[in-house]
């Protein structure tokens, strides 16, 4: 029976404070199966439906997922902390390497889903990057597979008449990626500017990227500026909000 203590909270969410705190403890560890809705309702003597809401708290915050036909389980993947500064510092790419590898250390990453065109511009895009009537861009678009779970839809935007003719414009644009490439031109970005957002995804996001249900998604749209100001990349990226810390370290 859960202790009220005074906590004028409803019952789910001191049932589901219950649980996670479990979770945290360890005495429910990854993939280990939640009580289920009649565990609950005896456990702590509450209706099917309340014992239903403090389970659909767990799932809603991404720790915990249903399997249909076996009840509710601890998630196992491991949340993605995504360094902001220290990924897109110059020594990352300018060395060769993928601003990814600042990120999942030892982990599986897989790109898939990746199409690279000439298209018309977004009037937004268009905007950002300062494009002339009718100019178009290359747009790549893909997706990112950590350990197995889609984390991240990703659509870079670059001026088409820039990267013509580069690996920028091929699905595999080489060691150092985009922004190598990028320098390679004369145009290495030297200053980014993310914005960042948070919303429910739509139906074609959640399915791509495999999202239990409601769970939001972080919107990051970064753009890359190259010594003189001007803007070479608008990438606009689509984050499973469970499978994320975003981590921003910097000097005061």
């Amino acid at each position: 029976m859960v202790n009220t203590g005074g906590d004028r909270r409803p019952k789910y969410q001191r049932i589901a404070d219950t649980l996670r705190e479990g979770i945290r403890s360890g005495e429910y560890g990854p993939g280990d199966r939640l009580p289920g809705e009649n565990d609950l309702m005896v456990t702590h003597g509450v209706a099917r439906m309340t014992a239903r809401q403090a389970l659909s708290v767990l799932r809603d915050e991404g720790v915990a997922e249903a399997r249909k036909g076996a009840g509710v389980f601890v998630r196992e993947f491991r949340p993605l902390r995504r360094r902001g500064v220290q990924r897109l510092a110059q020594r990352q790419w300018g060395n060769g390497r993928s601003i990814w590898s600042a990120d999942i250390e030892n982990r599986s990453l897989e790109v898939d889903r990746i199409t690279v065109a000439d298209e018309a511009a977004p009037d937004g895009v268009a905007a950002v990057l300062s494009l002339a009537d009718e100019e178009t861009v290359c747009v790549r678009r893909r997706r990112f597979v950590l350990d197995g779970k889609p984390v991240l839809l990703a659509t870079s935007y670059l001026p088409a008449s820039l990267v013509a003719g580069t690996a920028i414009t091929q699905e595999d644009t080489g060691k150092g990626g985009t922004y190598a490439r990028l320098a390679e031109l004369g145009c290495e970005p030297v200053h980014f500017r993310e914005e960042i957002r948070s919303r429910m995804p739509s139906k074609d996001e959640a399915s791509q990227l495999s999202m239990s249900a409601g769970t939001p998604v972080i919107l990051v749209c970064r753009t890359a500026f190259t010594d003189e100001g001007r803007p070479v990349e608008v990438n606009e990226m689509t984050l499973d909000a469970a499978s994320y810390i975003l981590e921003y370290d910097f000097d005061a």
